[in-house]
């Protein structure tokens, strides 16, 4: 596969993924922009593994993680977001996906990112290793964390479904 069949193909999934873990749409494709240069020097040794997908998801959450620890880029996270034009969806589901996503937003990147990993992109445990480079056993660990901080942040005794429908 050349690297502009695999941009057509992916480029619109990697950066829905680039989204869930940054929350934020500029910040998800200037980041999917600088990993795909970056993929695109190393195309002939990256397009040769055997999932070339899981690697350019490496990097990207690689390409994360490095953004949060450098200083000058936090971000200030405040409780209340001001209101865009777009219009809203009525319907209660909506809302409660909102909030939820809004709680996750609140988790350290490595649980927001096993979440996002394990509900919104549905890898199991295994690819979810493999592309943290880490094993299983940590996955689940995360995971395990992340949805009971969850559950204390919504202060129900049960936490809401992360997926998105």
């Amino acid at each position: 596969m050349t690297f502009d069949e695999y941009v057509l193909a992916r480029g619109p999934a990697l950066v829905r993924f680039a989204r869930l873990l940054t929350g934020d749409e500029h910040r998800a494709e200037d980041l999917v922009q600088d990993v795909l240069a970056s993929a695109y020097v190393r195309w002939r040794r990256v397009g040769a593994v055997d999932r070339p997908d899981l690697y350019v998801r490496r990097m990207l959450v690689n390409a994360h993680h490095s953004w949060r620890r450098r200083l000058m880029n936090r971000e200030v996270s405040v409780d209340t977001v001001r209101e865009t034009a777009t219009v809203r969806d009525p319907a209660a589901e909506t809302d409660e996906r909102d909030a939820m996503w809004r709680l996750v937003t609140r988790l350290s990147p490595r649980q927001r990112t096993v979440i996002v990993l394990r509900y919104y992109e549905d890898y199991d445990d295994a690819t979810i290793a493999e592309l943290l480079q880490c094993s299983q056993g940590t996955v689940r660990t995360q995971a395990k964390r992340a949805l009971d901080r969850l559950q204390a942040l919504t202060g129900r005794g049960e936490t809401a479904d992360v997926r998105r429908s």
